[in-house]
């Protein structure tokens, strides 16, 4: 993973929060904010609840992260390997972009409801009942394993890196984006409802996502097509950057052989 990605990821998310994650996660917002939330209190008391909320939603995506980057790590063997791993990701984002569109109904497909379920009306009725900071964070949570096409396709990303650190990176960047908009939707909920403002947002992030399909889907051609130069290219960053650690060790001095390493 380098800045373009992570660049990629907060701008996608953030805009895609606005145009998909209103939809799919606004209704909870909606619900525990008239529910849960005493609007006498003061504004600091009620943001360390959204707050609070947010975080247990970045816990479980940060968690799903880890998992599905293990799950790529045991299936990125070779270069050539990853390449088609990357590959696979492209089209599934692309498919993603061209769903936020209208022009698929690929995320719809894969989202299953859980509202019907008897285990989760439970659980859900138990933390919506309860007013303890505890319970916001369980609710955030159990929002985070609410199926989610546009949370599935990050989730592939984070697959992508064979790296259940990064894996977990990936998804902890995709929550940490998407916070400002569900935070403030507490506060503001009739101006991001909007459809005017959905609907602009929805394009951008739609966009970004098939973009971001597309650059990924270059990246694995690049392991198909060339194998030995994209090893060798691996190779050379992971030497650089062990290089710059023992360095960093040194106080930015260049160590002398068998010292700092």
């Amino acid at each position: 993973m380098n800045k373009v990605d992570f660049l990629f990821i907060i701008a996608t998310a953030f805009t895609a929060s606005i145009g998909h994650c209103i939809g799919m996660c606004g209704g909870i917002v909606i619900a525990y904010s008239t529910t849960k939330i005493d609007h006498k209190k003061s504004w600091l008391n009620q943001s360390v609840a959204h707050l609070t909320y947010n975080i247990g939603r970045v816990v479980t995506y940060t968690i799903l992260g880890v998992i599905f980057g293990t799950l790529g790590k045991a299936s990125s063997f070779t270069p050539t390997t990853k390449g088609i791993l990357f590959l696979v990701t492209g089209i599934l984002m692309v498919m993603a972009g061209l769903s936020l569109l209208g022009k698929l109904g690929f995320l719809n497909a894969i989202e299953v409801s859980f509202a019907n379920k008897t285990w989760f009306q439970k659980l859900f009725g138990k933390l919506m009942r309860t007013k303890s900071l505890g319970s916001f964070f369980a609710l955030g949570m159990l929002n985070g394993i609410i199926p989610c096409g546009l949370v599935y396709s990050f989730a592939i990303i984070a697959a992508s890196t064979a790296s259940p650190l990064w894996g977990g990176v990936v998804m902890a960047v995709f929550g940490l984006s998407t916070i400002p908009t569900l935070f403030m939707l507490g506060f503001i909920t009739k101006f991001l409802q909007k459809g005017s403002t959905r609907k602009v947002m929805m394009k951008i992030s739609a966009l970004l996502v098939i973009l971001y399909g597309v650059f990924i889907m270059y990246k694995g051609y690049n392991f198909v097509a060339h194998p030995e130069m994209m090893k060798e290219k691996m190779e050379k960053m992971h030497k650089e950057t062990h290089v710059s650690k023992i360095n960093d060790k040194c106080g930015g001095m260049k160590c002398a052989p068998g010292k700092c390493g």
